[in-house]
């Protein structure tokens, strides 16, 4: 409520996302601050703030972690605990027929993962934001950022959510008015397609030359299997079946232990018929004859779904502004080939600490004052890595066999490939109309409740909550558009797209009629991953954080 009478809290540094760059940024500054008989600041005056109920709740990856930041960060790190699953023990890469499961011979180098190891990115963050508030840093969870606070052009921090308003924007008996968060410099590490990065990218035209950011999203489920059908350690990925030839993507299967599986389908979001549904896909991916072997016997105990930044290299925006700095996910820090990115958000969280720190030092936290971290990260391992596969996904844009040329001749010519900088289409843009699909079909998965399930059962296992009665965060800005355009031109992909059923086409009160279906939005289903934001053909779709606390509840993912 705009009208509002809000309380003003003044810090330092305000870090927003409590995900592995959030978490690295804040205990890098700790470390700093330590250091430093005459820091320029202390540990009480930072603040991490995260949407979700507890630490690590909202996040989820694979993941094989490539420790290479956290020994920066941490060296010790196995000696003090970290929850690490198991390391590599073994890579596999298989390409899938609808039958068959062809094993390649020689793996491809950026899927050989000797040094690396399993873990779940939940626990990882819960540990690590043990050691942020240890140090003194100042964690709060359970309060979304909702807006950018500017003063003279400047960012000056960030508003919070209002607390206790019904769905109709009134407030309850509960109301609380967001807090005007007010920083010397706000850090956003929300991660992919974060609301604020999104806003202050818009307003500062942060992406201005860059490349459009291309995306994926991941479909994932743990599982618990019979012991002895997998070693603890191993990494499977495979490619092929049941994507089609020309959409960017593939599966994973990591053995935590020889009885916990994290498996998952990675979909790029810049796929052709509106009809593709990446849950969909993932579940028909189950059935095949070798995974069904791997799975069956077995009981799937959690789900979720998240979107991937694929953009690589020429799409990160200008990640300094006048008080302001862009970290991980949310600046597109993500290495696409290997489909690794927690060390990179981690490395570019501290190197944001370093400069903030060197900033206030000088008491200057402007623009310039704060490129410095663009000159620390570009005279990084960052850019080295992001470099050699700077035109990666861009290479995919005909399809997974001219995918693999394009991949095998960058990595000859160092990520060149045939041209310096290849073309770049945002994703949505190169869906088809319906009637361009004509003739061809979508093969559903037939939900059996053992091996594959419904939208609904995933979002139960994912632990998603929400208060009922709030505004919806997910804002359609032209409804008629839905009902009745897209409906003729693109079948209402939303319904496709959204790996948990928040979005329902319905018929009218009274059934059926010359008006056809209305749009229905079930938001208390969304997991957050921000598909719609990014997919919707025509970019009508905005999404917003909901009451803090609200969401999934990653264990163990």
């Amino acid at each position: 409520m705009a009208n509002a009478e809000r309380e003003t809290l003044e810090t330092d540094v305000l870090i927003v996302g409590a995900g592995p760059a959030g978490l690295s940024c804040g205990l890098r500054l700790a470390q700093l601050i330590e250091a430093t008989p005459a820091a320029p600041l202390r540990t009480e005056n930072i603040c991490l703030l995260e949407k979700a109920s507890e630490i690590g709740a909202h996040c989820l990856s694979g993941a094989v972690l490539d420790p290479r930041a956290l020994r920066e960060l941490i060296p010790n790190f196995e000696a003090e605990g970290a929850p690490l699953a198991s390391p590599v023990t073994r890579d596999r890469v298989f390409y899938f027929t609808r039958s068959r499961a062809w094993k390649l011979p020689v793996n491809p180098p950026f899927f050989r993962n000797h040094g690396h190891t399993l873990v779940s990115v939940n626990k990882l963050a819960k540990w690590l934001a043990q050691r942020v508030e240890k140090s003194g840093v100042n964690v709060f969870a359970g309060f979304s950022g909702m807006e950018m606070l500017f003063e003279d052009g400047r960012v000056a921090g960030v508003r919070t959510e209002d607390k206790g308003l019904n769905r109709g924007g009134t407030p309850k008996s509960n109301y609380q008015p967001g807090y005007n968060l007010r920083a010397k410099v706000t850090v956003l590490a929300e991660g992919p397609r974060g609301s604020l990065a999104k806003q202050l990218i818009s307003r500062l035209a942060l992406d201005r030359g860059r490349n459009p950011q291309v995306y994926s999203v991941g479909v994932k489920e743990l599982w618990e299997i019979p012991a002895g059908r997998i070693g603890a350690g191993e990494v499977i990925h495979t490619s092929g079946w049941p994507l089609e030839k020309s959409q960017f993507g593939g599966g994973f299967v990591y053995a935590l232990s020889p009885t916990e599986l994290s498996i998952g389908l990675v979909s790029g979001l810049d796929y052709e018929d509106p009809r593709f549904d990446p849950h969909n896909a993932f579940q028909q991916w189950k059935t095949h004859p070798w995974l069904r072997g791997l799975l069956e016997g077995g009981q799937m105990i959690r789900y979720g779904a998240k979107t991937i930044p694929e953009g690589g290299y020429f799409s990160i925006p200008t990640t300094a502004a006048d008080g302001a700095l862009l970290v991980g996910d949310s600046a597109s820090f993500l290495n696409s080939q290997r489909l690794k990115g927690i060390h990179l958000a981690m490395k570019t969280g501290m190197l944001a600490a370093e400069t903030i720190f060197e900033a206030l030092g000088k008491g200057d936290t402007s623009a310039r004052s704060l490129g410095k971290f663009e000159e620390r990260w570009q005279a990084s391992w960052v850019k080295d890595e992001l470099w050699k596969v700077r035109n990666f996904h861009q290479g995919f844009e005909h399809g997974f066999w001219a995918g693999a040329f394009h991949g095998a001749l960058q990595f000859i010519t160092g990520g060149r490939g045939l041209r310096a900088r290849y073309p770049a289409k945002a994703g949505h843009e190169r869906m088809k109309r319906l009637a361009e699909m004509a003739g061809t079909n979508i093969e559903r998965a037939k939900p059996d409740g053992k091996l594959t399930f419904d939208k609904l059962s995933d979002v139960y296992h994912s632990g998603t909550h929400h208060e009922e009665d709030q505004p919806c965060h997910l804002r359609v800005a032209d409804l008629d558009i839905c009902t009745h355009r897209c409906t003729a031109e693109f079948g209402n992909p939303c319904q496709y797209f959204c790996p948990a059923a928040v979005y329902e086409m319905e018929d009218r009160a009274g059934g059926p009629s010359a008006d056809g279906k209305r749009l229905k939005i079930n938001a208390s289903n969304c997991v957050h991953c921000k598909t719609c934001d990014i997919a919707d053909p025509y970019q009508i779709i905005t999404w917003v954080p909901p009451e803090g606390g609200g969401g999934p509840h990653y264990d163990g993912l």
